[in-house]
């Protein structure tokens, strides 16, 4: 049998070996369910030359699926880039629910708002153009927005991943969800440090330690999975 025909019996590491696998996943059961403004704010993102920072689809998929498990109404976001991980919430949260969307730069965030309009969701949205740590602050001068939040997402400057960890603890409820994105960062967390390209070190060993952090976090109940970039879904105790 070739290398690609090879059907993969270890039970130490995952099957996504192949790229081919991996496209099976997409058409069977990622794309078909996909909704239609997602494709198209996934096709308009694609062609952007910062297209990785997009929400890869099968990532969104679980997201979509933990935020009916959880019937979140109330979430935040940190960093939305186009917008697809916020579009799939706004989609999946009740009519009356709501986000409070965080990111330095409006400008991605309006290349996907007129699909988010045209989905019509964008009254769910509270979009603040900031960085985010002094707006989760502002959040928790409000004592009625400590545990309120049922969902959050994080995707953005991984070097303050622990300082939005500890705040959100503080925003969500018991049984609140946090997913951290970007968790493995290209694989690299993995790799000695002399063969990673100079440009990802920093974020790797920022991905490393955050992740050593988490495991040793008692107030959540973890669990890290290979989707897109890596995502660690953390539940609040």
């Amino acid at each position: 049998m070739g290398d690609k025909a090879k059907i993969i019996t270890s039970t130490d590491k995952g099957l996504l070996q192949t790229e081919e696998l991996y496209q099976y996943i997409l058409d069977t059961s990622v794309y078909p369910r996909e909704p239609e403004c997602l494709k198209e704010l996934r096709a308009i993102t694609s062609k952007l030359p910062r297209a990785r920072m997009g929400t890869a689809p099968d990532a969104g998929q679980n997201m979509a699926l933990i935020l009916k498990l959880i019937n979140a109404k109330k979430t935040i976001e940190i960093g939305v880039f186009t917008g697809y991980s916020l579009l799939l919430t706004a989609l999946t949260i009740p009519d009356d629910g709501k986000i409070t969307a965080i990111d330095m730069d409006r400008s991605t965030f309006e290349i996907g708002l007129p699909i988010i309009e045209k989905a019509g969701v964008k009254h769910k949205i509270n979009f603040i153009e900031s960085e985010a740590l002094p707006v989760l602050d502002q959040l928790l001068k409000d004592p009625g927005n400590k545990e309120s939040f049922d969902f959050a997402y994080v995707d953005a400057d991984k070097v303050n991943y622990k300082n939005y960890h500890e705040k959100l603890l503080e925003l969500l409820k018991p049984g609140g969800v946090v997913i951290y994105d970007n968790t493995l960062w290209g694989g690299s967390v993995a790799l000695p440090e002399e063969f990673v390209p100079e440009g990802m070190l920093p974020t790797r060993k920022a991905s490393v330690e955050f992740n050593k952090y988490l495991a040793a976090d008692n107030h959540v109940q973890i669990s890290q999975v290979p989707l897109g970039d890596g995502m660690t879904i953390c539940r609040r105790h």
